[in-house]
C-alpha cells in the first residue's frame, strides 16, 4: 500500500475522515501495514507513550468474523542513529522542530569522507531486530474494544524485546560510574548476565570484543574520555550518552525490580 504520512497536528475533519476510512479498508483488505505505536522518533532515546489514533481506526468496525488481525511486535536498536543531535536538540527546545542545517550536514559528510581518504574510518556500529509474539484480536477480542489496553501490550512486548547492543550497554555502565578501562569487558559480560533472556547482540559471540567495539565509537565521537586512568561520559556529552542508554534502561530496571 505503500507510506503515507500522518498530519497529527491536523484538525481537518475530512482529512481524519478519509484517513480513518483508507486504514480501515487496508485492514479489511488484508494488506499488511507497519506503523509506529510511538507515532513519531524518540527524542530521548527511551520508549515512548503510545498513540492511539491508528490503532483505534484499525479496530474500529472490525469485523474479527470475516477476518483474524494479526500485530507483530518489532523492536530496533542502534549503535548509531544519524540525526541523533538533532534529535536531541529537538527534545531540549520543546518544540519538536528538527533543525539540521546545509552547513552542518555538509561538513558531517565531508568529516565521514576525510576518515575514509586517510584509512581512519569505522563502521556505524551495529542495529538489530527482534521481534516479539504475534497478537491475534480473534484470539483476545476484548482488546478490538480497548485501543489503550492493546496499545499497552505491543508496547510492553516491543519493550521486552528491544536488542541490546555494545554502544547503548557501555554507554550505561559509564553513565552509572567512571570505570577502568581493564574492568570495562568484565563490568560488560556481567551486565550480559544480569540481562540473560534479553535479545542481547554480541560481535563474534564475544562480550569482550562488544565492549571494545561499544568504546571506540564513544571515544571517536569524544562521549567517554579518559581521565586519572578512568573512563568516564564527557559533561558536555551527558544528553548524547544517556540518549543511546535510555534505549535499554527498562531492561535493567525489570531484572532489578522486586517482581523480577
Amino acid at each position: 500500500m505503500g507510506a503515507y504520512f500522518i498530519r497529527r497536528r491536523s484538525r481537518d475533519d475530512l482529512y481524519r475522515r478519509v484517513l480513518r476510512r483508507y486504514v480501515q479498508m487496508s485492514t479489511s483488505g488484508g494488506v499488511t501495514q507497519a506503523i509506529f505505536p510511538e507515532g513519531g522518533l524518540s527524542l530521548d532515546g527511551g520508549l515512548q507513550p503510545p498513540k492511539l489514533g491508528l490503532l483505534r481506526y484499525i479496530t474500529d468496525d472490525l469485523d474479527l468474523a470475516a477476518r483474524d488481525v494479526v500485530f507483530v511486535p518489532v523492536a530496533l536498536n542502534y549503535d548509531r542513529v544519524l540525526e541523533d543531535t538533532v534529535l536531541i536538540g529537538a527534545g531540549e527546545s520543546g518544540t519538536r522542530r528538527f533543525e539540521a542545517s546545509i552547513t552542518h550536514v555538509t561538513l558531517a559528510t565531508l568529516k565521514q569522507l576525510w576518515l575514509r581518504v586517510t584509512g581512519r574510518f569505522h563502521r556505524f556500529g551495529y542495529a538489530a531486530v527482534s521481534f516479539g509474539r504475534p497478537l491475534s484480536l480473534r484470539a483476545d477480542p476484548a482488546l478490538a474494544a480497548d485501543a489503550a489496553a492493546l496499545a499497552e501490550r505491543l508496547l510492553a512486548e516491543i519493550a521486552r524485546n528491544v536488542p541490546v547492543l555494545p554502544v547503548p550497554l557501555v554507554a550505561h555502565l559509564l553513565l552509572e560510574k567512571p570505570r577502568r578501562a581493564e574492568d570495562l569487558p568484565g563490568a560488560f559480560a556481567a551486565a550480559c548476565t544480569l540481562l540473560e533472556g534479553c535479545h542481547i547482540h554480541l560481535p563474534r559471540a564475544d562480550s569482550a570484543y562488544a565492549a571494545q567495539v561499544g568504546l571506540r565509537m564513544l571515544t571517536e565521537r569524544g562521549i567517554v574520555v579518559e581521565n586519572g586512568g578512568l573512563l568516564a561520559v564527557a559533561p558536555e556529552k551527558q544528553a548524547l550518552a544517556g540518549f543511546y542508554a535510555r534505549s535499554i534502561a527498562h531492561l535493567f530496571l525489570a531484572r532489578r525490580s522486586p517482581e523480577a
